[in-house]
């Protein structure tokens, strides 16, 4: 089972959070995009850019946050964080 949890904060406050599930049988890049899509259908938001600094963060620590530099629309929270919480 792979669980991505994504959630919105703006002031230091979460305004909006969702757990995506996927037992797919993907490769683990597929379920991350697959469930930023579902996160942003859920969120009503455009896809975000992925910026070296981004994937470097998400190779890191299996978790990131996309701020206005990551959205070619303007944004009305902080960041959106997205974050690994269970892989198989």
């Amino acid at each position: 089972m792979f669980r991505l949890w994504a959630k919105i904060f703006k002031d230091n406050r979460m305004l909006q959070d969702t757990v995506v599930i996927d037992n797919s049988k993907e490769s683990r890049t597929h379920k991350i995009f697959h469930a930023l899509d579902e996160i942003c259908y859920q969120f009503d938001l455009g896809k975000p850019i992925w910026l070296d600094a981004t994937i470097a963060e998400f190779k890191r620590h299996d978790k990131v946050r996309f701020t206005q530099d990551n959205f070619i629309e303007p944004i009305g929270f902080d960041y959106l964080e997205i974050h690994v919480i269970e892989e198989d």
